[in-house]
């Protein structure tokens, strides 16, 4: 049967899309100047809108609760960007996939139900390790937390910067790096809508995204 990238990625909303490639010895990431973390000076608040924030969260956040928030976005981010791609490369390459006897089939919402059984306990176990791995790397020890702080974030740990930059891609300069992190949030606030539209209009007439661009 046919496996997809769809398949994957949105069975994995609650992991970072990156975290595979986090560091296997899990440790806080080198000592940086700590961003600073305020509805005025956080990535992603880009004019004319600024940050949208209409039920006031962001407004009532102590920087620690922003800096939670920031993480979720990214990771949610990340995953609708993989999601989103899944989705067309999934349902293109069906009939010809060599995974799982080319067997999957039909829109990519209904992939994850065709994937045999022990597929699933291998991801849940891959799941629980990159997330403790991820936890480990960002997040202060719960025994080191006070109790009225908790999902406590290390001062050091930028939110979604897992230290996987193989490329060397990440910019030294704060101001080519702020332009990175707003490329990349804008990109995945995108990939969240899109993701959500072909998972609202699968429900709806049951047809495959790219059935729909062919047709």
């Amino acid at each position: 049967m046919k496996l997809t990238l769809s398949a994957i990625a949105l069975l994995a909303s609650s992991v970072s899309a990156f975290n595979a490639f986090s560091p296997k010895k899990a440790a806080a990431p080198a000592a940086v100047a700590a961003p600073s973390f305020s509805v005025d000076e956080i990535p992603g608040a880009l004019p004319p809108v600024g940050i949208f924030d209409p039920l006031g969260l962001a407004a009532k956040a102590d920087a620690n609760t922003l800096k939670r928030y920031r993480e979720a976005e990214l990771t949610h981010g990340r995953v609708a960007m993989l999601a989103t791609v899944g989705f067309l490369v999934g349902e293109k390459v069906e009939g010809s996939s060599f995974l799982f006897d080319s067997q999957i089939s039909g829109p990519a919402i209904t992939h994850l139900a065709q994937v045999p059984a022990p597929f699933w306990t291998l991801l849940a176990i891959s799941i629980a390790k990159l997330e403790l791995d991820r936890a480990q790397y960002g997040w202060v020890p719960p025994r080191d937390v006070p109790v009225d702080k908790p999902g406590l974030l290390r001062t050091d740990y930028i939110p979604g910067d897992l230290g996987f930059d193989p490329l060397g891609l990440k910019p030294a300069e704060p101001d080519a790096l702020l332009a990175m992190q707003n490329k990349e949030l804008q990109n995945g606030r995108l990939a969240m809508l899109a993701a959500a539209g072909f998972l609202a209009q699968e429900l709806a007439d049951g047809k495959g995204i790219v059935e729909h661009f062919l047709g």
